[in-house]
């Protein structure tokens, strides 16, 4: 019986062959939980037809105003934030108003990190990720295309 058509190969994208764009997201007023995933998706290249699991094709974000972002509930003064010195009794628990007190972008900043593969190719993808606590940001020269999330 003859072949009608060609065989159907799925894409397999190459590291020099991923085309990578800079965004930026106003964080102002979003929700963390829903803004991270959104942000993770783009990061890792999901919303890419031509997505690779094991390269690194997603694009680069910057975010600013991320002492803005939102939480619902009472998540402002009842989550947790933890960390460990390695020694024992090391633990240490900040809130998360006492975060955005002081460090305002690593809240943003642990939320996508633990949307992300817990691998050498996740820790890649974090490192095309920026966050600015207020408006302005210095990568203008990247040109980045503003991002309605």
């Amino acid at each position: 019986m003859p072949i009608v058509s060609k065989p159907h190969r799925t894409p397999s994208l190459k590291k020099e062959q991923a085309s990578k764009a800079w965004y930026v997201v106003d964080a102002e007023g979003k929700t963390l939980g829903r803004l991270a995933s959104e942000i993770a998706t783009r990061l890792r290249g999901k919303h890419k037809p031509t997505f690779t699991p094991n390269v690194d094709c997603g694009d680069n974000i910057i975010v600013i105003n991320a002492a803005k972002v939102a939480v619902t509930g009472n998540k402002e003064t009842q989550k947790e934030y933890f960390h460990h010195s390695r020694y024992p009794g090391g633990m240490t628990a900040t809130t998360l108003q006492n975060m955005r007190a002081k460090q305002p972008e690593k809240i943003l900043y642990e939320a996508v990190k633990g949307m992300l593969p817990k691998s050498k190719l996740g820790a890649e993808m974090l490192t095309h990720f920026r966050i600015f606590p207020g408006t302005e940001h210095n990568l203008g020269a990247q040109k980045p295309i503003k991002l309605e999330l």
